[in-house]
């Protein structure tokens, strides 16, 4: 017959707490950590089991304080090392959907505890792998304790701020480092993820994006930076500001996976400001002209930016901030105006190309640019008769036109140009009437229109450029 659950949890809290050892221990502790993977057991987990737990803990931190102080200690701590990590497992398998074992761990105190156990293990100077692990279950506790539990993560994000954070996320361990990005996920909310832009707490941001650098595959830290540091623009724009060029492309690929898959939730209040660095900055794209520039970085950034504001305008949301953006079209159209003239003026990537067998691979950063540049200039034009206009007064619409022909250089450019076409003629008479014109006179080819689904109609004695076919949505 099998013992009681509460008997056997009773019965093994008091051999935990009349055991001298660590080995005595050792064997029990495990036993609860087995007990405590099933629901059944963590709800009559009693207090006395996490009062046993709460004095081992504070005996190994005494062992651990005395091992960082001299090191000849170190001979001897291997065995209170691994009974430390077994505690740690056995509360962290307590404390999962267990809300009353969370609540009853911290008003003991072993947050605070295993808090400056963590101290006293960065301190600590061995290569023991004992330690290393202890470190790890420490703060998988500290994961699990926090999980769904309001106090608990106010408790943690006082007792750790900033120091364990900024620590944990530089170690060297891959595993320290995602559990870090764990609790700190856990953690985070809108008020403290504000206080992130603190100037003692900013490096706490800018780490968790140094630890997606090093750790790509690293889904905690992804989730910091798409769920919560994104959706506070003050925060990307301190964070912004001090990154490297190559740690803004990650942050901007980031960006553009999240809007890439419709999530358009994320980033919706720095559209503009990501608008104003790309204007910033938007002219270094013409260095890429020169071989010698080809791996330009800031010129790299700002090709990432156009890639980014072209997800952002297919968004409804985001679509009409930009439209209003103030100088953004202005900037895209003289852009391409200085990238056209720069193809016309010598042979580079700006030039229009039509490679005969069509199985070059093109591998230069700038590829697309001038594509690019017209879909932005076409999605800002979309039902908006104010940047129709503007793009008429610029002299864009023949430099449009000017780039309908097929460019290897620029895949899909010629559909990005019908499409804007189509987005700056809409309503809007006077944009039609002066294709039209152009037309007429024999500077736009009438079969290049008629074969892109475009044709001149004369109407009471108005030229008048129609649609033939739907435009497709690009």
């Amino acid at each position: 017959m099998a013992e009681p659950a509460g008997e056997a949890l009773g019965g093994l809290a008091a051999r935990l707490g009349q055991a001298a050892a660590p080995s005595g221990c050792l064997a029990t502790a495990r036993r609860l950590t087995g007990l405590f993977r099933e629901a059944r057991h963590r709800e009559k987990a009693t207090k006395s089991v996490f009062q046993n737990l709460l004095q081992i803990l504070r005996k190994v931190a005494s062992e651990v304080d005395v091992a960082c102080k001299d090191v000849r200690a170190l001979d001897h701590l291997d065995d209170h090392l691994l009974l430390l990590s077994e505690c740690f497992r056995c509360l962290r398998n307590a404390c999962v959907q267990c809300t009353s074992n969370q609540n009853m761990m911290r008003s003991l105190g072993l947050i605070d505890v295993s808090v400056h156990l963590i101290q006293l293990l960065q301190k600590l100077e061995t290569d023991l792998e004992s330690s290393l692990t202890a470190f790890r279950c420490s703060l998988q506790f500290l994961g699990n304790i926090a999980t769904g539990n309001t106090d608990s993560q106010e408790r943690i994000w006082k007792l750790v701020l900033p120091f364990l954070f900024l620590d944990c996320l530089k170690h060297q361990d891959e595993k320290i480092v995602e559990y870090s990005c764990m609790i700190l996920f856990t953690c985070l909310n809108p008020e403290r993820t504000r206080e992130l832009q603190d100037e003692n707490n900013l490096n706490i941001a800018l780490a968790v994006l140094q630890a997606c650098r090093r750790y790509p595959e690293s889904e905690w830290g992804f989730l910091i930076v798409t769920n919560h540091l994104l959706k506070c623009p003050e925060l990307v724009k301190a964070m912004y500001a001090t990154l490297s060029n190559q740690e803004r492309t990650m942050l901007l690929d980031m960006v553009l996976s999240e809007i890439s898959h419709k999530n358009s939730a994320v980033c919706q209040e720095i559209d503009t400001f990501l608008a104003s660095c790309f204007q910033e900055k938007c002219q270094s794209v013409l260095r890429l002209a020169s071989a010698e520039n080809i791996e330009d970085e800031e010129a790299l950034v700002t090709l990432r930016l156009l890639d980014v504001l072209c997800e952002m305008t297919s968004n409804e949301g985001q679509l009409d901030r930009l439209q209003a953006c103030p100088g953004l079209l202005e900037t895209a159209v003289s852009t391409m105006q200085l990238a056209h003239l720069s193809g016309k003026q010598t042979t580079n990537v700006f030039t229009a190309a039509h490679f005969a067998t069509g199985q070059e691979e093109i591998s230069h950063p700038a590829t697309g640019f001038k594509s690019h540049l017209i879909r932005l200039i076409a999605n800002l034009c979309y039902r908006n008769k104010a940047n129709q206009d503007k793009v008429y007064e610029l002299d864009g619409i023949p430099l449009i036109l000017d780039n309908c022909s097929i460019d290897d250089n620029n895949p899909f450019i010629s559909q990005w140009a019908v499409y804007a076409i189509h987005n700056l003629t809409e309503q809007n008479e006077r944009n039609q009437e002066l294709i039209s014109q152009m037309e007429q006179q024999g500077l736009v080819d009438s079969s290049f229109l008629e074969k892109r689904g475009l044709k001149v109609e004369k109407e009471d004695q108005k030229l008048i450029l129609r649609s033939v076919r739907k435009v497709p949505d690009l």
